[in-house]
This record gives C-alpha cells, sequence and structure tokens, in this order.
C-alpha cells in the first residue's frame, strides 16, 4: 500500500461530470489500497471570474489596496471544488473528507496573492487515512500566523499538491492535467512535438522557469528539494483504465540522469509570451547602479528575469531587464516616480511585445556549439535576438512576439526533436 497524492487542474475539475469522473478515478485508486490525497484546482475559469468581480468594484490596481481581500475572495474556487469532489467521492461508497488549507493547517507567510508555504501539520491528515477516508485539500492556498487566509499565486495548486506530498512522505505525486505528459514543445506550436517518457528535474525546472506551462515553477522547486517522486498524466483518459496502466503512463520527472538522458543534447523547447522588456537609458555608470535599480523593482515584489548592462560610453550605459507581462505598467511607474529621479538616467523605456524562447537539455553540458546552431537557425529565418541568457543546461533568447511561432518551430526542427 502506498501513500499518494493527486493533484486535479482546472480544466479537470471544469463540470460536474467531469468532477465525477475524478470521484470514480481517485476511489479506484483508493479501493485498491492506497491512501489517497487529491489536491484540486478551482473549476475552470472560477478564479478569474471571482478576480473579475473585485476588477469591476475597484478597478485600481484592487491586488496592491485590496491584497487580503483578494485572498479571501480566489480561495472560495478551491473549497468549492474540493467539497464537490468530497460529495462526489461519498456517493460512490468511498469515505472522505474535504479541508480548506488553514484547517490542516498549511501555515505560510503573508505576501498575500504570492505567498510562500513555510510548514504543514500532517497529523489530522495522516489520521483521516489511516481511518480508510481519501483526504482532500485545496489548492493554492494556506493561512498566515495571524489566520488570514493566504493564496499561492498562479498555479499554485500544483505546488500545494507537491508541499503536501513532502509533508506526508508520500510515495508519490501525480500531476493530472488537460495533457498527457511533458512535450519537447507545445503540441499547439508544433505539431510533431512528443511526449517524453522522462524528463530529470533539472529539465523540467529550467522548462517550468522558461515558459512550460506544463507545471509551474515553484511545484518543480519543492520537488527538487524534498525529493518527490512525480508523474504528469492525463485526466482525460477513461477512469476504469488499468491501475497499473495508469500508473506508468505520462511523463517522469526523475532525479538521476541515466546515460539514455544524456545522450540528448536538447530536450525540449520552452517558449514564454508573458515578459515584458523595461530599459533604464542613459544611467550613470558607477558602482551600486544595478542594485538602485533592481533593489527598487525587487522591494515593489517584481520578479526579474533576463537582465543585460551595456557596455559604458562618455560614463553613461543601459541597463534592460525583463518582468512579468502583468507587471510592467507597475515597474514602469515606479522607475519614473522613484528610480530615474534618483539616478539622474535620461529615459525609462519598454517593450509589451516581446518573448522568451529557450532550449534546454542536460546534454548542452558536454556538447560544444549549441547556442551558435540556435542563432544560426533564428538567422537564417530573418529573426533578431534581443537578449541573450544562458545556464548549464539551456540557453534563452528574447525576441519579438510575432515571431516566437516562428522560432519554435525552426528550433524544433534543427534539434531534430520530431525524431524519436
Amino acid at each position: 500500500m502506498a501513500l499518494i497524492v493527486h493533484k486535479y487542474g482546472g480544466t479537470s475539475m471544469g463540470s460536474t461530470e467531469r468532477i465525477r469522473n475524478v470521484a470514480k478515478r481517485v476511489a479506484k485508486w483508493a479501493r485498491a489500497g492506497h491512501q489517497i490525497v487529491v489536491v484540486p484546482s478551482a473549476m475552470s475559469g472560477e478564479t478569474n471570474r471571482l478576480l473579475g468581480l473585485a476588477k469591476e468594484l475597484a478597478p485600481a490596481k484592487p491586488g496592491d489596496a485590496y491584497s487580503r481581500e483578494l485572498d479571501m475572495l480566489a480561495s472560495t474556487g478551491e473549497q468549492a471544488s474540493s467539497a464537490l469532489l468530497a460529495i462526489a467521492l461519498q456517493s460512490e461508497g468511498q469515505p472522505s473528507v474535504s479541508y480548506a488549507g488553514w484547517q490542516v493547517a498549511i501555515k505560510t507567510n503573508s505576501a498575500f496573492t504570492k505567498a510562500r508555504i513555510e510548514s504543514i501539520d500532517d497529523a489530522r491528515v495522516m489520521g483521516d487515512l489511516n481511518a480508510g477516508k481519501v483526504v482532500i485539500i485545496t489548492g493554492f492556498q494556506g493561512v498566515d500566523d495571524n489566520g488570514n487566509i493566504t493564496t499561492l499565486g498562479r498555479g499554485g495548486s500544483d505546488t500545494s499538491a507537491v508541499a503536501v506530498a513532502a509533508a506526508l512522505k508520500a510515495d508519490e505525486c501525480l500531476i493530472y492535467t488537460d495533457v498527457d505528459g511533458v512535450y519537447t514543445t507545445d503540441p499547439r506550436v508544433v505539431p510533431e512535438a512528443r511526449r517524453l517518457q522522462t524528463v530529470s528535474f533539472e529539465e523540467m525546472l529550467e522548462m517550468a522557469s522558461m515558459g512550460s506551462k506544463v507545471l509551474q515553477i515553484r511545484s518543480v522547486e519543492f520537488a527538487g528539494k524534498y525529493k518527490v517522486p512525480m508523474r504528469v498524466l492525463s485526466s482525460f483518459t477513461p477512469w476504469d483504465i488499468d491501475i497499473n496502466e495508469e500508473a506508468a503512463s505520462g511523463t517522469l520527472i526523475t532525479f538521476e540522469e541515466d546515460e539514455q538522458m544524456e545522450q540528448a543534447v536538447v530536450s525540449g523547447i520552452a517558449f514564454n509570451r508573458d515578459e515584458a522588456k523595461i530599459s533604464v537609458l542613459g544611467v550613470p555608470d558607477k558602482p551600486g547602479i544595478a542594485y538602485q535599480i533592481l533593489g527598487a523593482v525587487a522591494d515593489a515584489n517584481i520578479e526579474v528575469d533576463v537582465i543585460i548592462q551595456n557596455l559604458s560610453k562618455d560614463g553613461k550605459t543601459d541597463f534592460s531587464f525583463t518582468v512579468h507581462r502583468n507587471d510592467y505598467a507597475k515597474t514602469i511607474d515606479l522607475l519614473k516616480e522613484k528610480v530615474l529621479p534618483a539616478l539622474g538616467a535620461a529615459e525609462v523605456a519598454g517593450d509589451a511585445k516581446i518573448c522568451k524562447v529557450s532550449i534546454v537539455g542536460i546534454g548542452m553540458r558536454s556538447h560544444v556549439g549549441v547556442a551558435s546552431k540556435m542563432f544560426r537557425s533564428l538567422s537564417e529565418e530573418g529573426i533578431n535576438i534581443q537578449m541573450i541568457s544562458t545556464s548549464e543546461i539551456k540557453t534563452s533568447v528574447v525576441i519579438d512576439e510575432k515571431y516566437m511561432e516562428l522560432a519554435v518551430r525552426a528550433l524544433h526542427k534543427a534539434f531534430d526533436l520530431d525524431q524519436a
């Protein structure tokens, strides 16, 4: 008997019929003798609907002024889906109980809308599991030391599931989604994309950070830190599929590199169109400038990605970086109001129509010429590179958004990712 955590996304929970199918699938696993914890997302579209209502009432940057109340509001989506799943399981004759994050309790810090998990009390959950119940825990949320409900940000249910699996020392965390695994790239962009049977934790972390939407990056970080075995698989296979076949399906996130994996120079192409580029022009080239710019941005809880500082000319330099597109206007305003006057810079410029395309593969460690091959492929398609960022197993470029799909298709072909 194994302790297994199931996580179901919003599409999987998108209707009462789909919730009923999830219940049948979970009950199948429970009846096979496994202890099962389920972490569901809100029903598809529900969180956007709730936040849309808040925006109607307070359209002027509600995320800043009303963040506590937004967490109270957004958390109800997962609470509803958890209760509905418990009802569906009980109607199947499977004992179950649902809990909100604060009832477990999943303790977080007090960074509303972007909270971080600090600890999870497993006593109540283990008591129910040992009593033969399926335990359902709301994803995406927790509670701070002051008793306030907090949420973990977009995609936070993945993080909740992996954190719960780590706290319970689960044998495996199964992430059920609307796709049947991790692909070499998005099949909607490249129809020839292949599903990967295995992918290393490091590759998955890079792919998630570079824009792959299959797993949320914080969930992969959690899995790596606590060595939680993960598998990405589809919730749209028939619920009564053979349990052994289901347990071996999808893509396994591994923590050891084998010889076969090392042969793949590039495992996948990731892309992200949710970014924007900001440039601070004519900055005095002296020590501490980067801190003055990015320190103010970090204090505003804005995450920065690619960073470039140009060579100095006449004692001046240009400093560019990327942020999430949702933070673009906020960052521009912050720099103009607080940073620009203090620095004596010439101006702040921005471009919200850029994207990031990345090649990822652990084989890049032991092969030369991978980046140059990437750059040549983009050049042959007439695609200009605006920024470049690298790590040991990935190379990312920032390009004009309109060339994103062309770039992904060209790179997928150049690195023979359509070949089995």
